[in-house]
């Protein structure tokens, strides 16, 4: 069958660079260098702005989700810059599969290409639903663990981070580390080391010794989790520097890591032959996966714990949480994953939350803003404020939101200094 799009074949490997929309910076960069160790010239985009959503409003229709929209709108923003030569550039574009509009991206942006003029560019596809054969990064057992071992460092330096930089004692410092690790692991995967079980447990204890090492004063702080839609939750471009706002507000940070949505869509496969049938290879896979997985897991909860950092409870144990909230079978977007991490968050101390709404994500909206009541009446103490991301919300509105619920926050955290100091005294 012909297509009408160009198709990325594998003489472009040596002749094309391959453009990545920055979706988790972190853990993306890692995913680069993986990328560069199979053999594929790539490059993290990081341009930001409001002219990345003008370009996606000019291509794509505006009842598209947000996310599509400023994926799209950051491509054809690098395309027209002039710094590419555009008959040796190609896009990639990732594809989760099932219910989600997000494996429908793809359609969305060679549509775009094509009106923009762009439509000798290539889209190559990185999933593992068996989606765009022919047109996709082939996903060998070697591969797929260079791209898991990406979120597992990822996932551990951005909880170190998060949870040391709020209270060191010198400026930068945390960041300075972060950096560095991040170039020694990306060098390392670039040469095709450092990614097996063997290796992260050997290289994850030093990460965290090195920021356990940093000085800090641990004052009390406003503790804020981050959850909702998976791309403006981890994108400063989806999400207007969220993260980078809180810091300047004087709060910890706790982000969940990229690892349980990875382990949530494993689970996806599980749960749909359970309840609506499927093959042999369906209903096994997933449990395997997902035990593959765990071995990491418990590998990087054990070092968070043993330098003295929170360690967010085992995916096993995070479906546990959703009893009597909501149903497992909700799969679509994050799906039941949401409610979960917020219900963890809470537990765990982080009652402060911020739950990032795109405009045209309905199942976030029903498993987010949806479960608020619900969690009001397990969690008493809990502290949500939905924020809305869309093309006409503005930054200052929404920080104002993030203000109003920071103000409770730190009303609660004095209460609780007031009576910690009078207990102390009687």
């Amino acid at each position: 069958m012909e297509t009408s799009y160009p198709v990325f074949t594998p003489e472009m490997k040596k002749t094309h660079k391959i453009l990545i929309p920055n979706m988790a910076p972190v853990q993306f960069r890692i995913l680069a260098a993986a990328m560069r160790h199979e053999g594929y010239n790539v490059e993290l985009l990081g341009n930001c702005g409001s002219r990345v959503a003008e370009q996606g409003l000019k291509y794509v229709h505006n009842d598209t989700c947000y996310p599509a929209l400023l994926v799209i709108g950051q491509f054809l923003d690098a395309l027209e810059s002039g710094k590419y030569d555009l008959d040796r550039t190609a896009l990639i574009i990732t594809q989760t599969g099932g219910g989600c509009r997000a494996s429908n991206y793809i359609f969305l942006l060679r549509k775009a290409l094509a009106r923009a003029g762009f439509g000798q560019i290539p889209v190559l596809s990185l999933n593992f639903s068996g989606l765009e054969k022919g047109n996709s990064v082939p996903m060998s057992i070697h591969f797929a663990r260079m791209l898991l071992a990406a979120v597992y460092y990822g996932d551990l330096l951005m909880a170190l981070r998060a949870q040391t930089e709020p209270y060191e004692l010198r400026h930068g410092d945390a960041e300075a580390l972060q950096e560095k690790w991040l170039d020694a692991i990306c060098g390392e995967i670039e040469r095709g080391r450092g990614y097996s079980h063997l290796a992260m447990r050997r290289v994850m204890p030093r990460i965290a010794r090195d920021f356990a090492s940093i000085p800090v004063e641990r004052t009390p702080k406003v503790k804020v989790g981050v959850v909702g839609e998976i791309y403006v939750k981890y994108s400063p471009l989806g999400n207007n520097d969220l993260e980078r706002f809180l810091a300047s507000e004087d709060c910890e940070v706790n982000l969940p890591g990229l690892m349980g949505f990875v382990q949530y869509c494993a689970n996806d496969w599980l749960v749909t032959a359970r309840l609506y049938g499927g093959s042999f290879v369906e209903r096994h896979v997933s449990g395997w996966v997902l035990a593959y997985i765990a071995r990491m897991e418990r590998v990087i909860l054990r070092v968070l714990r043993d330098n003295g950092y929170h360690a967010p409870l085992p995916f096993r144990e995070l479906t546990k949480l959703i009893d009597g909230l909501i149903g497992m079978g909700d799969i679509m977007g994050e799906g039941w994953l949401l409610t979960a991490e917020m219900a963890e968050l809470i537990r765990a101390g982080y009652e402060n939350i911020i739950c990032a709404q795109p405009f045209g994500c309905l199942p976030n909206h029903i498993c987010g803003k949806g479960m608020i009541n619900k969690l009001r009446e397990l969690y008493p103490q809990a502290n949500i404020a939905c924020i809305d991301y869309d093309p006409g919300a503005t930054r200052v509105n929404q920080e104002n939101r993030i203000k109003l619920m920071l103000a409770v926050a730190r009303e609660r955290l004095a209460e609780q200094g007031g009576a910690a100091r009078r207990k102390s005294a009687s």
